[in-house]
């Protein structure tokens, strides 16, 4: 696992929330066909970042890296605001828990896809 599968892999995620989001408010093929290709890519990144790492590692970078990333998007792309300051504390402390976990900015060996038989 390295940063920047973390990154793609929470950005992936956020295409499909957004995707699905539309989809489920207002309907339509395009929001659901985006929402649907954004968690093939999630399935494809999470393989990614699981291969020679732990589950609880990338689990808890995907939490921490996602909970900043989708909430940043919401603030300022859908102008969604948390009720309280004490929410947004909550944020901070998850920044915070991310710097402990010391991810590693790239991954040691290079990725290579499984296997099927």
């Amino acid at each position: 696992m390295s940063l920047l599968q973390i990154l793609t892999l929470t950005t992936v995620e956020i295409i499909g929330d957004f995707g699905f989001k539309e989809f489920a408010n207002k309907g339509g093929i395009i929001p659901f066909s985006i929402g649907t290709l954004g968690y093939i890519g999630v399935v494809f990144s999470l393989i990614m970042s699981l291969q020679n790492s732990s589950i609880l590692m990338v689990n808890a970078a995907w939490d921490g890296i996602s909970g900043i990333m989708e909430s940043i998007a919401a603030y300022f792309i859908l102008g969604e605001r948390l009720e309280s300051k004490w929410q947004y504390l909550g944020i901070l402390f998850i920044s915070f828990g991310l710097y402990l976990l010391k991810i590693p900015i790239k991954k040691e060996k290079p990725f290579v896809f499984p296997k099927f038989f």
